[in-house]
C-alpha cells in the first residue's frame, strides 16, 4: 500500500529538463461532481492519475453513477484549457457556451487567444502580462527585469498527455511503481515519456442516490462537493462531514448559508449534513465572508438548476471556478462573472451531458518552477498557462531566476544562489496557498532572511518541524513564519503531513547533504501524478520503496 512507501532522495541534484502537466487535482473532482447536475454520459478528459480521483470515481459509483477510466487522445496545443463552445447555453458575453472571465482567469475567445478543443480560447493577456502588439508573445513589462518575453508563438503541438492509468478497485488506490532510479550524478536523464492524460467517463442515472458515505468522505474533502449537485437534482441529500489534508479548520458554514438563501433547509445530524428543499432551490443574492473555492463551486452548482437568478458577491476567483463555469455553460448553464469576484447565475430547467477538458494543474506547475529555483535547476513546464502563476513566477523573478512565458508554458532558470523574498498567500490571483511549502523550501536555500505570511489555513505550519529535521532555520509566530536561508540543508528522515508538504519535503532534499527519506508519501499521491517519474525525467536520483518494517515492541 501506498502509506508504507517512501520517496529516497540524493541531494546536489539540479533539475533539467521538460515536464508535462495534465489536469487540475482542485478542478477534475468538483467537475466529475458537476457531471451529476445532467443524465445521461459526459466525458471529462485530461484528468491526473492520483488517488483523490479513484476515490472520487468510488463516491459517484456509491451514488448509483457508472464510472469508468480510459486513455485521452494525444493532448493537443494548450490543452488543459476548458472546452466550451457547445451549442445551445446562452451565456452574457459570448456567442454559445461560453463563460465571460474576468481579470484574474478569463475564458473567451479573441485574435491572441490560444486556440484550444472545440474553438474555446484562452486569452493571453491579463495583469501584468498584456498581449504582444502581434498577438505572438507575451511582452513582460519593464517593472519586473528578469521574465523574457519569448520567440513568437509556434504553431507545433504540445506533447501528448502522460499515461496514466487509473484502475478502479475496491479500496480505490492507486498503485505506484516502486522502480529504482539509475541516474546518478553527472549521468544523463532518461527522455522524457510521450505524456498522455486520462479520461473519465460518467454515466449518471435519472435519479442518483442522495447518501454520500462517511468512509470515503472521511477521505476526501472534495466530495463535500456534492452537496450542492444533488440537492439541485434531487431535492435531498445526506453528506458526511468531509476530513481531507490536516491544514487547519475549514467550515462548512458559507455552504450552508448560502444554500439556506437559496431556500434549502439544512441540519446537522450522526455526522452528516443534511439539506433539503421539497419545493426546489430559488435564486437570491449571497454574500461570501470570505471568497472560498469549495462554497463558490457548491453554490454555483447548486444555481444553475434554481429558480430564477442567483447572485454570489466575493466569490472566488481562481482558474478552477472558471473551468467548472465553462463545463456548466457547455451543458446548457446560464453563467456570467466567471473569474470575477460577482458571479450571475440564470437557473434553467435542466442541463445536458458534456465532453470537456480539464484545465491544467497551476499548483503542480508552481512546484516545478520553485523545484527548479532551488536545485538552481533550468526546467520547462507545459500545459499550463503561466497567466494563473504571474505572483509566483514573480517571485522566482525576485529571487533571482529567469522566466520565459508561453501561452501554455513557461521555463524556469536559476544560475546562482537564490536571494531570499517575502511571500504573503491570498485568494487567487495571490499567491496561493497550496504554494506555500515550496516557498519555504525557496526561502530556506536563499541568501538572507524571508518573513513568510499565511492567511488561508491556520494549520498549513505543520511541515515545519519537518523542515527543521533537514537543518532550515524556520520560526513561527502565529500565521507567520521568518525563515533565514542556509547554502545547504542536512539530509534526514521525514515525514509528509499533506500532499504540498510532502512534495515539499522532496524537493528540499535536494537541496540537502546525503540521502533524505519521506515517509507518508500516500499524501503526495493524492496530488501529484508520477511524481517520481517525473523527477527522474528532470535527472533526480531518487528511489520509491517500501518502508522498513516498524519493530514491534512486546509489554
Amino acid at each position: 500500500m501506498a502509506d508504507v512507501d517512501v520517496i529516497r532522495v540524493s541531494g546536489g541534484a539540479r533539475l533539467a529538463g521538460e515536464v508535462h502537466v495534465v489536469g487540475a487535482k482542485n478542478s477534475a473532482l468538483k467537475l466529475m461532481a458537476a457531471a451529476l447536475l445532467a443524465p445521461g454520459r459526459s466525458v471529462i478528459t485530461n484528468v491526473p492519475r492520483i488517488t483523490d480521483i479513484a476515490i472520487m470515481g468510488e463516491v459517484l459509483r456509491r451514488l448509483g453513477c457508472e464510472v469508468t477510466f480510459g486513455d485521452d487522445h494525444p493532448a493537443p496545443a494548450g490543452a488543459g484549457g476548458p472546452v466550451a463552445g457547445g451549442a445551445g447555453a446562452q451565456v452574457p458575453g459570448g456567442a454559445g457556451a461560453q463563460v465571460t472571465g474576468g481579470a484574474g482567469a478569463p475564458v473567451t475567445g479573441g485574435t491572441a487567444a490560444a486556440a484550444l478543443p472545440d474553438g474555446a480560447g484562452l486569452p493571453l493577456g491579463g495583469p501584468g502580462l498584456p498581449v504582444s502588439a502581434s498577438g505572438s508573445g507575451l511582452v513582460v513589462p519593464p517593472t519586473r527585469p528578469g521574465l523574457v518575453a519569448p520567440p513568437a508563438a509556434s504553431d507545433t503541438p504540445a506533447p501528448p498527455a502522460r499515461d496514466i492509468a487509473v484502475t478502479p478497485a475496491s479500496d480505490v488506490a492507486v498503485s505506484p511503481a516502486r522502480e529504482i532510479a539509475t541516474v546518478g550524478p553527472g549521468g544523463a536523464a532518461p527522455p522524457v515519456p510521450p505524456p498522455r492524460s486520462r479520461s473519465v467517463t460518467i454515466d449518471v442515472p435519472d435519479a442518483p442516490g442522495t447518501e454520500a458515505d462517511y468512509d470515503l468522505v472521511r477521505r476526501l474533502r472534495a466530495s463535500i462537493c456534492v452537496l450542492g449537485p444533488l440537492l439541485a437534482r434531487r431535492g435531498y441529500v445526506r453528506v458526511a462531514h468531509p476530513g481531507g489534508d490536516a491544514i487547519g479548520s475549514r467550515g462548512l458554514d458559507m455552504h450552508v448559508a448560502g444554500l439556506a438563501r437559496m431556500g434549502a433547509e439544512i441540519s446537522g445530524e450522526h455526522g452528516f449534513v443534511v439539506a433539503s428543499a421539497p419545493k426546489g432551490l430559488r435564486g437570491g443574492t449571497i454574500w461570501l465572508d470570505f471568497p472560498s473555492v469549495g462554497a463558490t463551486e457548491n453554490l454555483v452548482m447548486a444555481a444553475v438548476l434554481a429558480d430564477g437568478v442567483t447572485v454570489i458577491d466575493n466569490a472566488a476567483r481562481e482558474p478552477e471556478i472558471v473551468d467548472i463555469c465553462a463545463m456548466l455553460a457547455d451543458m446548457g448553464a446560464r453563467i456570467s462573472g466567471a473569474g470575477t469576484s460577482t458571479i450571475r447565475i440564470e437557473g434553467v430547467d435542466a442541463l445536458r451531458p458534456v465532453r470537456h477538458a480539464c484545465v491544467g494543474d497551476r499548483i503542480v506547475a508552481g512546484t516545478w518552477a520553485f523545484a527548479a529555483a532551488m536545485t538552481r535547476g533550468d526546467v520547462t513546464v507545459t500545459g499550463v498557462s503561466p497567466r494563473f502563476l504571474e505572483i509566483a513566477l514573480d517571485k522566482v523573478v525576485s529571487a533571482g531566476g529567469l522566466v520565459e512565458s508561453r501561452p501554455d508554458a513557461f521555463r524556469v532558470r536559476m544560475d546562482r544562489r537564490p536571494t531570499a523574498v517575502d511571500v504573503v498567500t491570498l485568494p487567487f490571483p495571490g499567491f496561493a496557498t497550496d504554494l506555500l511549502p515550496m516557498a519555504i523550501g525557496l526561502a530556506s536555500v536563499s541568501e538572507g532572511a524571508s518573513l513568510v505570511t499565511e492567511n488561508i489555513f491556520d494549520g498549513r505550519f505543520m511541515f515545519v518541524n519537518e523542515m527543521a529535521r533537514l537543518g532550515a532555520d524556520i520560526r513561527t509566530d502565529g500565521h507567520h513564519a521568518v525563515v533565514r536561508g542556509r547554502e545547504r540543508l542536512s539530509g534526514a528522515p521525514v515525514r509528509a503531513t499533506d500532499i504540498r508538504a510532502g512534495a515539499g519535503l522532496v524537493i528540499a532534499g535536494l537541496c540537502a547533504d546525503g540521502v533524505t527519506e519521506v515517509s507518508q508519501v500516500h499524501h503526495i499521491d493524492r496530488g501529484y501524478p508520477d511524481f517520481v517519474s517525473d523527477l527522474r525525467c528532470l535527472g533526480v536520483p531518487v528511489e520509491r520503496a517500501l518502508a522498513p518494517e516498524e519493530p514491534a515492541f512486546a509489554l
